[in-house]
């Protein structure tokens, strides 16, 4: 009895290594190109519709249970794509805040660390959300909370604009679209 649980727990944590590895593999930025080239803008009202327990609710009335199912998991996958780009960008922002942060300019320093915290922030609760995601599609009925992605993503978007600003006025960075 006491082996089984044992082994039980060792494949639980070894899932969880795998998962997390397999995360952290697909969110790896490539080297060879430019840092703010690989930022994807993100369709926040989209992003805001597929995370919105008003629009979840109105589907659960209107739909039947099997159809549901099929919507509420099209829309898992798509709210994953979401957070992943959300993560992928934080990731890549993290390194633009990290360049920034060496400069000798005061305000910038400050703003690029404000940039790196929220870009770390982001990516953080990008990890955890990916997980209930995972587990809301395997089980639908699974309430879903990816609100804190959200709005972790539009602080860590003004922080954005602000470092850009104070880098280059001419052009901001833009890791949003309305």
């Amino acid at each position: 009895m006491t082996l089984a649980i044992f082994v039980i727990i060792a494949a639980a944590l070894s899932l969880v290594a795998i998962a997390g590895i397999a995360v952290m593999h697909s969110l790896r930025i490539s080297s060879g190109t430019s840092l703010p080239s690989q930022i994807r803008p993100l369709d926040i009202e989209s992003f805001q519709n597929l995370t919105d327990p008003a629009e979840d609710a109105y589907l659960r009335w209107c739909l039947p249970a099997v159809e549901l199912r099929k919507v509420r998991r099209a829309r898992l996958r798509a709210l994953a794509a979401y957070v992943q780009a959300a993560a992928k960008n934080a990731t890549v922002l993290a390194r633009m805040g990290q360049v920034a942060a060496a400069s000798s300019d005061a305000e910038t320093a400050a703003a690029a660390r404000r940039m790196i915290n929220e870009a770390l922030l982001v990516r953080r609760n990008a990890a955890f959300v990916l997980l209930k995601i995972f587990v809301a599609r395997a089980w639908p009925d699974f309430d879903l909370a990816a609100v804190p992605i959200l709005d972790g993503y539009n602080r860590l978007s003004g922080a954005a604009m602000l470092l850009g600003r104070l880098q280059n006025p001419a052009a901001p960075i833009r890791i949003s679209v309305m």
